[in-house]
Parts: C-alpha cells; structure tokens; sequence
C-alpha cells in the first residue's frame, strides 16, 4: 500500500493510496496526538454506485459523518471508475444503453454487469482490507456500507469475508446475489425504494428474505432510486454504533 497523497480539514484526515493499481482513499480522525492516518475507531468500507468513485461527493460526506462519530473510513474505485481506466466501462454503458432500447430490462442489465465487477472486485476489497488491518492503518470489527452497485459487488464481499461484522445493504437484486445473501449471518439494514424505477420492489423484497442474518432490518421508503432520504445516514450511524466496538486502542 503505496500512500500518494495527506491532506487534514475540519478534523478529517484524508489519505490518497494505491494498492496494486487499485486507488483508494483512508480517512481518520485528526486527534491531537496521532500521528497523520494512524488508525481511529473500528473500520467502515464504503462501496461507491455505479459510474461515481471513491471520491464522490456523496460518499465523501458520508465518510466525513463516520469519521465524526469515532470511525476510520475507507473507499476503493471499483474496476473502470475513478482513477482507474473507463474505455471498458464505458463501452459496457453503452450497450447497456443500447439493450435497454431494444426493450431488455434495465434491472437484469445491472446485475450481469455487478456480477462481471464483482468478480473482480471482490479480491481487491480483501486484499484492500488485509493491507489496512495488517498495516496498522485500521482495525475490526469491520462494517460496510453500501448501495446499487455498492451492494452488487459488497453483498458478495461481505458473504466472502468473515472479517466483515454488520452491513448497510441496499438498492440492488437479482438471484446473484440472493445466493449470496444465503450465506450472510452478520446484521443487515437493508435500504428499499418503493417505487425504484431501476430495481424492482419485488426483487429487492425477496434479496432481503434471502439473508441468514438473526438481526435484519429492512428500511423501505418512498421514491425512485435516487430518493434514498437523508435521515437514513443517521440510522447508519446508529447501526454501526451498535454493532462495531468503538474502543480506540491509542
């Protein structure tokens, strides 16, 4: 793990690293009497959407809001996005664009494409996590947020990783990722739009059924994909809280 890049602002300290080709991003609080990037409280990975990054600014300001509440933060590009190349990318997004025009459904696109990803970004998140913890730049429990292709290639993640403690789900569907829920036991808040025009209720309704977890809450709320209302980062918040120590070891 390759650090590029520190900047601190407002009590944030910001990390630009590689890792293997891979750019990512470390936030930690700036305590006095820490060294710069020195881990903080329990980790939180946060998967970014589709065509968006590590750095966008809705994930920024949900990494700004964990930091504040005692937690280390950490984000990746996921393959073709952000630093990383986009030529594939965006010839996939365009026959994408081109199926859906023929009248195949949008929401059967997206999970061949989060599936295609995930194979390959599921690798790169544990070798992303063995770098953080083995480096001393963060420590467990571990929590993961996220939601449409944040969740198409987590939900896989999390299934695969035994070090991941709780998770923030959502926006996502498809028998995939069902299978992978199977074998999900840690707790899950799950995000559902009501009336999503990308991801059908009823898929995302049957994703959360299929989680093993004991303790699951599911989040529905009015609106299409992109109405995730604001309050629901405060229930992040507060589920993380819950279920990640947040002893600092300083």
């Amino acid at each position: 793990m390759y650090f590029t890049a520190t900047a601190t602002a407002d009590g944030v300290t910001e990390r630009l690293f590689t890792l293997d080709d891979v750019p990512g991003v470390l936030w930690t609080p700036a305590d006095a009497g820490r060294p710069p990037g020195a881990a903080g409280g329990p980790l939180i990975l946060l998967g970014h959407g589709g065509g968006q990054h590590k750095r966008a600014p809705g994930l920024l300001a949900r990494a700004r809001r964990f930091v504040a509440a005692g937690f280390t933060v950490a984000a990746v590009d996921a393959p073709g996005h952000g630093d990383r190349p986009t030529a594939a990318r965006e010839q996939r997004y365009a026959e994408l664009a081109r199926r859906v025009a023929a009248g195949e459904p949008l929401a059967d696109l997206m999970t061949r494409e989060n599936a295609e990803l995930a194979a390959v970004a599921v690798p790169e998140w544990r070798v992303t996590l063995d770098a953080l913890l083995d480096g001393g730049h963060a420590h467990g429990p571990v929590g993961y947020w996220g939601v449409s292709m944040g969740a198409g290639l987590g939900l896989p993640f999390v299934a695969a990783d035994a070090r991941i403690g709780a998770a923030v789900l959502g926006l996502a569907a498809g028998a995939g990722l069902v299978e992978a829920a199977a074998r999900i036991t840690v707790p899950v808040e799950f995000l559902l739009q009501w009336d999503d025009d990308v991801v059908p209720r009823a898929g995302g309704l049957a994703l959360f059924d299929a989680f093993a977890s004991a303790e699951k809450t599911l989040h529905a709320n009015p609106g299409g994909h992109t109405a995730v209302p604001a309050f629901e980062l405060d229930s992040a918040e507060r589920f993380f809280r819950r279920h990640l120590s947040r002893a600092d070891p300083r």
